[in-house]
């Protein structure tokens, strides 16, 4: 039996804890490869308590866990006492998010996880706990860190009908103008088409790369950042034998015609990339973090406090997260 997939509790006061416990339910129904969550054991049972769902919770460790998922829930203890209430984060849920995460990546790294998936947190809450990340895809960077060298993280929203990537990520939006350059473009891409070769199998990606003014800058009309910065950037890409197009138009790059035309396509700031993929696909996005020496995924949406405890969260977009990081770790082993 392979290693089990590693995930992470979230901020404990969100939806995290309880589409985890939804998507456990339905792991017979669905085939769902074994998982275990790092956190407190009787933080989720009392969770589970208040929805109403029978899942029996069982403290183990990452080595049995696979043996233990078909009966009951793993969960690792973190160490770290969770008490918050849904929708009501509390001085325990930025210690017990973080903890659940360097446990993740500490695990897939040993191999005692095959890959790792995150459940949501709440910058906000861990910002004022002293969190100086801007969010998770930064912080995975710096804990996959190899001898002092952080790789560039690179931000994947995947789902069946489009996948779509933001060169500058967490970011205002006037801050992500300025961080825009050729070599940044230039990088971002190389490591997206190795990942689709990798992980996806698609022998040749065809990256589309937006531009990022209106009508991609119309000529130099209306900004001269798509021919001074984009433009060039394409150029090398091209010349390195990618298949790459642009800089076009974001707003017809995304129309089911266009999207027949490319595998991905890379934006220049996070909601010229989010919108369209969360307009299509909310419930069956994935966020992937690319570049990383491990795979790790994540559902496409927030902690949702105002629906915490109450049953009616949709354990949907965790589903395809565990299936897909499961995909992408057996494509790597």
């Amino acid at each position: 039996m392979g290693s089990p997939l590693a995930l992470t509790l979230g901020e404990p006061a969100g939806i995290g804890p309880d589409i985890t416990l939804k998507a456990w339910e339905r792991r017979k129904e669905l085939q769902l490869p074994p998982f275990y969550l790092l956190g407190d054991p009787d933080f989720l049972a009392q969770r589970a308590k208040l929805l109403g769902l029978d899942v029996p919770i069982v403290a183990t460790e990452p080595k049995a866990a696979a043996g233990a998922f078909p009966e009951a829930l793993p969960v690792v203890h973190t160490g770290v006492t969770t008490t918050a209430l849904p929708g009501r984060p509390d001085q325990t849920s930025a210690a017990s998010a973080i903890a659940s995460i360097r446990g993740a990546v500490d695990d897939v790294k040993a191999g005692r996880a095959s890959a790792m998936v995150t459940n949501p947190i709440a910058k906000a809450v861990l910002y004022r706990a002293g969190f100086r990340h801007p969010g998770h895809t930064e912080f995975l960077a710096e804990l996959a860190a190899v001898n002092g060298k952080v790789p560039q993280p690179v931000m994947m929203l995947w789902s069946p009908v489009l996948a779509v990537v933001p060169v500058t990520i967490h970011v205002a939006l006037r801050e992500a103008i300025e961080q825009l350059t050729s070599p940044l473009i230039t990088s971002t891409a190389r490591i997206v088409a190795a990942s689709l070769r990798h992980y996806f199998g698609v022998a040749r990606p065809r990256l589309a790369i937006s531009g990022l003014n209106p009508h991609a800058g119309e000529d130099g009309t209306l900004g001269s950042e798509d021919d001074e910065i984009i433009a060039p950037a394409i150029a090398t890409l091209r010349n390195a034998g990618l298949d790459v197009r642009g800089p076009l138009p974001a707003d017809t790059m995304f129309h089911e015609a266009a999207r027949r035309n490319y595998d991905c396509a890379i934006c220049m700031y996070h909601d010229q990339a989010l919108i369209p993929i969360k307009t299509l696909a909310f419930d069956e996005g994935v966020n992937v973090t690319l570049g990383l020496p491990f795979v790790r995924t994540s559902p496409d949406h927030g902690t949702a406090f105002g629906i915490a405890g109450r049953g009616s969260a949709d354990p949907t977009s965790l589903i395809a997260a565990l299936r897909l990081a499961a995909r992408m770790a057996a494509s790597s082993s």
